[in-house]
C-alpha cells in the first residue's frame, strides 16, 4: 500500500484529480451570472457604418429623383402628343379618303374623250355647224347625251349658243334637255377648248 502511494503515477493523478477539484469549485456558473459585457455606445461622433450620411450622396440622390420626375413628365407628354397625332392622322386619312371619293364621283360624271375621237368628232362638228340649228338639232336629239355634249363643246360658242338657244324654245321637253347638255357643258373634262375648236 505504501509503495503505491509513493508511486509517481499515483501522484500525478491524485493531482489532477485536486485540479479539477479546485476548478469545479472555484469556476461556477453562478460566478458569470453577473457578468455581462458593456454594450457599445454610438453617440453621434461614433456612428455605425450603416448609419453614415453623405450630404453629397443626399444631393445626387435629389438631382436624380428631380431628373427622374422631369423625364416621366416629358414622356407623358410625348403620349399625349402622340395620341394626338394619331387622332389627326386618322382624321387626315378619312379626309383623304372622303377627296378620293368625291373625285371618283366626279371623274364618273364629268364627259371626257381621247385623242382617238378627237378627229371623228372635228369632223362631225364641221358638219353640224354648218347646218341650221333646227337642222343640227334633229340630229343631235338622236345622239347620246355624251355625243351630243362632245360635238356642242367642240364647236365655237356663237354656233353653239344659237342651237342650244334655239333648243330651249322648242318646247318644255326640248327646253329641259337643253338644260341638261348646258350643265353637261360645265362639266366636261378634256384639252384646252382652243385646241379642240374647229378653225
Amino acid at each position: 500500500m505504501i509503495r503505491i502511494l509513493q508511486s509517481s503515477w499515483f501522484a500525478a493523478a491524485l493531482g489532477c484529480v485536486l485540479y479539477l477539484g479546485t476548478t469545479a469549485a472555484v469556476l461556477t456558473p453562478s460566478k458569470f451570472a453577473a457578468f455581462k459585457p458593456p454594450a457599445p455606445d454610438y453617440s453621434a461622433e461614433d456612428d455605425p457604418s450603416w448609419k453614415f450620411r453623405n450630404p453629397e450622396m443626399d444631393q445626387w440622390l435629389s438631382q436624380i429623383k428631380s431628373e427622374r420626375e422631369k423625364l416621366d413628365l416629358r414622356q407623358e407628354q410625348l403620349d399625349e402628343l402622340q395620341t394626338r397625332l394619331d387622332t389627326e392622322m386618322q382624321e387626315v386619312s378619312a379626309a383623304t379618303q372622303t377627296v378620293s371619293q368625291l373625285q371618283q364621283n366626279f371623274n364618273q360624271s364629268v364627259i371626257s374623250f381621247g385623242t382617238q375621237e378627237l378627229q371623228n368628232i372635228k369632223h362631225q362638228t364641221k358638219l353640224l355647224s354648218e347646218m341650221s340649228p333646227q337642222g343640227a338639232i334633229a340630229l343631235l336629239d338622236q345622239m347620246p347625251d355624251d355625243a351630243a355634249v362632245r360635238i356642242l363643246f367642240t364647236m365655237k360658242d356663237d354656233v353653239a349658243s344659237l342651237i342650244l338657244d334655239t333648243w330651249s324654245k322648242g318646247g318644255k321637253a326640248e327646253a329641259k334637255r337643253a338644260a341638261e347638255l348646258t350643265e353637261k357643258l360645265r362639266q366636261i373634262s378634256t384639252a384646252p377648248p382652243m385646241a379642240l375648236t374647229t378653225p
